[in-house]
């Protein structure tokens, strides 16, 4: 693999490292049990990372691009990533999580092949499987594990490597809302050998709660690249964004958007902003 397809798929992997988790406040462990909850209780529990709620997460992604590379002004990405969430108990308070996010590519920038558009592909998918588990007072821990499977179905964007390694997140409730963080790391266990692969990423997220299930939430994916030089390693935005859960019969279902501005990025090629919609539907757990 050459350094300008590193470069991009790095720049995919970047983008989609961590799974969104924003939190909030446990509250009704099933479904069944919601049907009395106003459309503002909902919210508050879908934003729970160690939430029994099921459900299924559609995120729709515009990415802007620039760098110091020729061509690479002006370019553009057009992706879905589906993440279904389905969480099992295993103790009082304590949730197993196995999140597989599988990347839809619409279209984006190919730098090995002078930021002509991909086309449409599958990337490479990422999963992650955790234990959540909520103390008195409102704080939230998760832990386990994170990794990458080699699936695209083009080099041009996947990284042709098995990635494997830890991630943590804690979170706190405040009566206005939560704050958390989310730290992953990954390395290239198997697979290409021509380039080392050791990211560190994640995500700082927050969640206000308003009323009639509106909320104020941000949930931007941050990452440093080990392997790049100093001008190439962070990538870091800032967001905000507005979450609406409403109830349509019996099932709730949650809409959000959100705006990323990148304040740090590699000087290469990376993201400048990014528009991301996602729809939410509560589903029935299987168990």
């Amino acid at each position: 693999m050459n350094t300008l397809k590193s470069l991009g798929s790095i720049a995919l992997l970047s983008s989609m490292i961590a799974m969104p988790i924003p939190a909030e406040e446990n509250t009704q462990p099933v479904l069944e049990k919601q049907t009395n909850l106003s459309a503002s209780d909902v919210a508050k529990e879908l934003a729970n990372p160690n939430t029994t709620l099921g459900t299924l997460n559609f995120n729709f992604d515009y990415i802007s691009y620039d760098g110091d590379l020729p061509g690479a002004n002006g370019t553009n990405s057009k992706t879905m990533s589906f993440q279904p969430v389905l969480p099992y108990p295993v103790g009082d308070g304590v949730n197993l999580f196995v999140r597989p996010n599988i990347p839809i590519i619409f279209d984006r920038p190919v730098p090995s092949k002078n930021f002509e558009g991909s086309g449409f592909e599958l990337g490479d998918i990422g999963f992650d499987a955790a234990l959540g588990k909520t103390f008195p007072g409102g704080l939230i821990l998760v832990g386990g594990i994170v990794g990458t499977l080699p699936t695209a179905s083009s080099d041009d964007v996947g990284l042709d490597q098995w990635l494997l390694g830890p991630e943590f997140a804690i979170a706190k409730i405040f009566d206005w809302g939560l704050l958390g963080l989310l730290v992953t790391h990954q390395w290239d266990v198997a697979g290409d050998d021509d380039f080392d692969t050791s990211i560190t990423g994640g995500q700082y997220f927050y969640t206000i709660n308003l009323e009639d299930g509106w909320q104020i939430q941000g949930s931007p994916t941050w990452s440093y690249n080990h392997e790049a030089d100093s001008d190439n390693r962070l990538t870091l935005p800032v967001t905000a964004g507005l979450s609406k859960t409403t109830i349509f019969g019996s099932t709730p279902w949650k809409f959000s958007l959100q705006y990323s501005y990148f304040v740090e990025k590699p000087d290469n090629f990376g993201s400048d902003y990014q528009v991301r919609f996602t729809v939410t539907p509560v589903v029935p757990l299987p168990w």
